[in-house]
């Protein structure tokens, strides 16, 4: 363990022996407890994914450069302009803010910001898409083949949305939301998620999808590379095994 020598006045000193004698304690018990106490928080805030906290200061350049682009909107906008950017007199009057420093009033410039959906979130997204993607297609295979798959593993094995009620999982929903508005990419989840509420889960599903993705790469793993399409189709026992994993370990039978 390592050991730490501090100087400091003898008024400081005493004062501190006095708090470690009220709590019972040697004075070097109490100094570091009060260091861990320092260093080492007991509870982490989570991660928020709402709006954006508004900024207690700003720089005087970046004051600048927004009070110039308020400015400028300002003379811009049409008369009667009524969208997003409101009209001449909200421009002038967010101009006005900064230029005066009213911090109260930052939360203006960060209104509908949100703090960033990481990569690493980002590919959870896209991997759980391509794998809802490739379970969707080996469904629509196997039925052609003539191998009817059951309603409820049918139901297990859709794209089931994310929930909007929880930070992260509506943050990735909107992303979701982004890819597929242009209409060319994984079309073929589209209907699944309007059959849920326009992908509201309405209950948490990272974790359920963690656990399919698990699955699902252990079995493509399993195949090494390959280039023909159907390398990438499920069959009737794979696809069991994907829904199987929805099931959380500690409630398996």
């Amino acid at each position: 363990m390592a050991v730490l020598n501090i100087r400091v006045e003898d008024r400081i000193r005493d004062q501190l022996k006095g708090m470690a004698d009220a709590e019972g304690v040697t004075l070097s018990e109490y100094a570091r407890d009060l260091l861990m106490a320092a260093v080492v928080p007991v509870h982490q805030p989570p991660e928020r994914h709402g709006d954006l906290p508004a900024p207690e200061t700003m720089r005087i350049s970046d004051r600048q450069v927004l009070s110039l682009l308020h400015r400028i909107l300002a003379r811009v906008l049409p008369a009667d302009s009524n969208d997003v950017d409101g009209n001449t007199e909200d421009q002038l009057e967010r101009a006005r803010v900064i230029e005066s420093g009213f911090t109260e009033e930052y939360w203006r410039e960060v209104a509908g910001f949100r703090p960033e959906l990481s990569k690493r979130d980002c590919g959870r997204v896209l991997d759980i898409l391509d794998m809802f993607r490739s379970i969707t297609f080996s469904i629509q295979r196997l039925e052609k083949q003539g191998t009817t798959v059951g309603e409820d593993a049918a139901y297990g094995l859709e794209f089931q949305g994310f929930d909007f009620n929880d930070g992260l999982e509506s943050h990735m929903a909107s992303y979701i939301e982004f890819l597929m508005e242009d209409g060319d990419r994984w079309t073929e989840l589209r209907p699944q998620l309007d059959r849920t509420d326009g992908g509201n889960s309405h209950h948490r599903m990272l974790d359920i999808y963690m656990r399919m993705l698990a699955e699902y790469r252990r079995i493509m793993d399993g195949r090494g590379l390959g280039l023909h399409p159907d390398h990438y189709l499920l069959s009737m026992d794979e696809l069991e095994k994907i829904a199987a994993a929805r099931v959380h370990p500690s409630n398996r039978g």
